[in-house]
């Protein structure tokens, strides 16, 4: 008989087990930021990685991205992706917060 979590109770009902939060790899200090087009029918996006910030300072930081860009993006595996080929005005405005940043091939 297979094993199974699933338990039954008059006052609790199903238990959920708790799940982990992600541990992200540290960076080196610098912020990349590349184009990617695969995968993506041929639409480019500009993918933000190396941040060491908490999930809700990533979000914060890529909602005021998308508003100075004037597109659309999202947080990845704590990566931020902005829609189309924005690195240079991506570069400028992180290094106006103090990031030092690096454009990477793509």
């Amino acid at each position: 008989m297979a094993e199974s979590t699933l338990v039954y109770s008059t006052e609790v009902g199903r238990i959920k087990v708790q799940k982990e939060p992600v541990q992200r790899p540290k960076g080196d200090g610098v912020v990349r930021i590349q184009k990617q087009t695969s995968g993506r029918k041929g639409a480019g996006v500009s993918v933000i990685t190396g941040l060491d910030l908490a999930d809700d300072e990533l979000k914060k930081l890529a909602a005021e991205l998308k508003k100075r860009c004037g597109c659309g993006g999202s947080v990845k595996d704590g990566n931020i992706e902005i829609q189309g080929e924005k690195r240079d005005l991506i570069k400028q405005l992180l290094e106006q917060k103090g990031f030092k940043v690096k454009l990477a091939g793509g």
